[in-house]
């Protein structure tokens, strides 16, 4: 579904990064979106929002996992 936002979707080369450090990137990047921090596990919604971006990461605040729109 992301295809179908606006601007870029997909942060691979995040992982590893600090989650604020990579969270301020992600919506410097494509200012659409909202690139939220979490701890890997933490439930969220399963709606899609082009304007939404989770970033995860590990207990050492280090991301985890690609962020990307979701």
């Amino acid at each position: 579904m992301a295809e179908f936002c606006q601007g870029k979707s997909e942060w691979p080369e995040l992982v590893g990064y600090n989650g604020e450090v990579a969270a301020a990137k992600i919506e410097k990047e494509n200012p659409l979106v909202n690139a939220i921090v979490l701890l890997e596990g933490t439930p969220v919604t399963e709606d899609f929002r082009c304007d939404r971006v989770w970033v995860w990461v590990n207990t050492q605040g280090k991301v985890v996992r690609a962020p990307r729109i979701t």
